[in-house]
């Protein structure tokens, strides 16, 4: 399938928004085909502020789906639950507010680092033996030096027919095949 005309993109953070952006421009994305949100830092909870604009630009998704090749990512972090709590949040607010769930035919991608992002950029850089229960936004690392690469590395694994190595982190895994159902 050929690439989105928009892909709608909802964030967390800094590290996620590079991250995506990053990785969409490699799967051959044009800037202007990329529409970002990303959580006000300092105003709250920002997994809560992603799970309520998911149920706003689903349903902006859904109306555009129907005329233009649109994709809609949403990424938030794990935090201290595990990837599948997350991700039934996410389908539980959609149903909360009257809409159904992500269908399979859907370009929707739920992205749900554990612990957190940066596991996924160490886990991509093949940096270490991570853990998904260790907070590692306290490690003094350039983290902006790292992202390039684990875009790269991200892309390459979200090919058709990519065996995954076994270093591959369980929720990088799930987003992997998260971003491959969006089928670009």
């Amino acid at each position: 399938m050929s690439n989105p005309s928009l892909v709608i993109v909802l964030v967390e953070d800094e590290h996620h928004r590079m991250l995506v952006r990053r990785y969409l421009t490699e799967c051959g994305l044009k800037e202007h085909a990329i529409r970002i949100h990303q959580s006000p830092s300092g105003r709250g909870s920002a997994e809560g502020w992603v799970l309520k604009r998911f149920v706003e630009e689903t349903r902006v998704y859904r109306n555009l789906a129907t005329r233009a090749g649109t994709a809609l990512i949403a990424m938030t972090d794990a935090d201290n639950h595990s990837v599948q709590e997350r991700m039934t949040r996410l389908d539980q607010a959609l149903v909360e507010f009257g809409q159904p769930k992500i269908g399979k035919s859907e370009r929707i991608a739920r992205l749900v680092p554990r612990r957190n992002i940066e596991t996924w950029i160490l886990c991509l850089n093949d940096e270490q033996d991570e853990s998904e229960t260790t907070d590692y936004t306290s490690q003094s690392r350039n983290w902006h030096e790292l992202i390039p690469r684990a875009a790269d590395v991200l892309s390459q694994w979200t090919r058709p027919n990519t065996e995954l190595p076994s270093r591959c982190v369980d929720s990088l895994r799930i987003g992997v095949q998260e971003l491959k159902s969006l089928r670009y």
